[in-house]
């Protein structure tokens, strides 16, 4: 019984250490999100960490305002809803499917 205990321990050991390595491999990974015909562009990283966004000149005019709010605002949800999904599918190769609450 201990033994098993034991192997369960490694298992779970080597399941750390390699969700960490996929952690930071997340960071060097982009997602990119283009909403409004490709008006505006936002970009993620894997960390759900939002690093840049793109606005096309020809919408950026006093009486759009509130259009281009939305815009980015559209921009940014769907960026890091899609860095979301990214990792959710790293880690789920890493454990087989198996949800692992807290995780994602």
């Amino acid at each position: 019984m201990a033994k098993g205990m034991g192997d369960i321990l490694k298992q779970a050991q080597m399941m750390q250490s390699k969700m960490e390595s996929i952690q930071k491999e997340l960071a060097d990974k982009r997602v990119e999100a283009s909403v409004g015909g490709g008006m505006v562009k936002v970009i993620a990283d894997g960390q759900q960490n939002v690093l840049d966004i793109k606005i096309s000149p020809e919408i950026v005019k006093p009486e759009e305002a509130e259009m281009l709010q939305e815009l980015v605002l559209s921009g940014v949800q769907e960026a890091v809803k899609m860095s979301r999904d990214l990792a959710a599918r790293e880690m789920s190769a890493l454990t087989g499917g198996m949800s692992l609450p807290g995780m994602f």
